[in-house]
């Protein structure tokens, strides 16, 4: 009796109620302070020029290069000068006119005295997996057949559009940071904002990427500052604290990988002698356990600058897969209403509170600690951006398998 007329009565309803109000209340004063202090993207807050490396990789891209691509490229290196930059374009299989768009651009870039290796490979997917396996980077899959990894297959293909680097070095040219760019819209004014997150002092630093606006595209490389997957797909995307109140002011987010379309890396790493970074995947070994990692993940693992220098998103800066995600996200299309703030916020609230990664970390690490475990020589640093799946090659693409 006593417990259902504490039930009965109006007051803990009303407490409820009166913190759910003071909460929306705080959120909208924040809405408010946030629209008034947060910057635009602006190159006038870059960091200074300096020698660009340009590095990228196409497949099946035409349009994209065709329409976009290839003059924002040629705008920026005019932007820093043909003797501080250089254009390294490793375009593998494609069927469709790439080639002959890259072709455009390896002539304009000639024309202009930009240095410059643009390499089209004539090996489809179909070529490739026709091949007969070797000792790395091919698995016995649940298809009951070798197959050729994806990530590895990626992995060389970034690693060949950094090859330039060393025959350039052997000639007293380095570069001060490496330019990674997908197939993309972007502009000067992204590039610049991008160069000059946090004064310029990162390990490395990436913009956001839309495809179907408003949710980002890359899942699969971001992690924020403590290593868990974007929560959702929308703003403000992240799970842990400190990112997600970085996001919000519109600050350089920290987090502990991403990609996403465009990204800057300090290049000295890239130039060591013993060790140079480079792009991989995890062991075959491993990846029969049926766990996979990102290359764009592992890259950050193995940079020694991630620790001391830190990896950032920056929010100012979004890039499209297409015209209209590039102009939908950087027009009214990417601006917050307060409605849209206070249902996102919340929504956020609400998957942090009733969702958890801890089941699927949990049997990544095991899986992990069982391959380990069969063998003293098994090490794998890049344990927290292992997932669940088995990706491989195919004609057309990619599949899980």
């Amino acid at each position: 009796m006593a417990l259902l007329r504490r039930l009965r009565n109006p007051w803990p309803r009303r407490i409820i109620l009166i913190l759910l109000v003071g909460w929306c209340f705080l959120d909208v004063v924040r809405f408010h302070s946030l629209r008034l202090s947060t910057p635009s993207p602006s190159g006038a807050t870059a960091a200074p020029k300096q020698r660009i490396y340009i590095a990228s990789t196409h497949w099946n891209n035409e349009q994209i290069l065709k329409n976009h691509w290839n003059s924002a490229v040629l705008q920026l290196v005019k932007y820093f000068g043909p003797n501080d930059t250089f254009v390294s374009v490793y375009e593998s299989g494609s069927w469709d006119n790439s080639k002959a768009v890259l072709q455009q651009l390896q002539t304009e870039l000639k024309s202009i005295g930009v240095g410059h290796e643009i390499v089209l490979d004539k090996a489809t997917h179909e070529d490739v997996i026709a091949q007969p396996p070797t000792d790395t980077g091919w698995i016995h899959t649940p298809r009951d057949k070798k197959e050729l990894r994806r990530i590895p297959y990626l992995s060389k293909l970034r690693n060949l559009s950094l090859e330039p680097l060393q025959s350039l070095a052997l000639k007293g040219i380095f570069f001060d940071k490496i330019l990674f760019l997908n197939d993309v819209v972007f502009t000067i004014d992204d590039v610049l904002t991008l160069l000059g997150t946090n004064d310029g002092h990162y390990a490395a630093t990436c913009s956001l990427d839309f495809s179907r606006p408003p949710q980002f595209y890359d899942t699969f490389a971001l992690r924020d500052s403590e290593g868990h997957e974007a929560i959702m797909s929308t703003w403000p995307y992240f799970r842990s604290q400190l990112s997600r109140a970085a996001v919000k002011r519109g600050d350089p987010v920290p987090v502990s990988s991403c990609w996403n379309g465009m990204v800057f890396m300090e290049s000295e790493p890239f130039y060591s002698q013993n060790n140079a970074l480079r792009f991989r995947g995890i062991p075959d070994t491993l990846a029969l356990s049926h766990l996979e990692a990102s290359e764009c993940c592992l890259i950050h693992q193995d940079n020694p600058l991630s620790l001391t220098e830190g990896v950032f998103v920056n929010p100012l800066v979004k890039v499209g897969y297409s015209k209209l995600a590039y102009d939908t996200m950087n027009g009214l299309g990417g601006e917050l209403s307060l409605f849209s703030y206070l249902r996102r916020t919340w929504e956020n609230r609400l998957l942090r509170w009733s969702t958890t990664d801890w089941f699927k970390k949990r049997l990544v690490k095991r899986r992990h600690s069982q391959w380990q475990s069969s063998s003293r020589t098994r090490v794998e640093t890049g344990v927290d951006y292992l997932i669940n799946e088995m990706q491989v090659l195919v004609g057309n693409g990619w599949a899980h398998v």
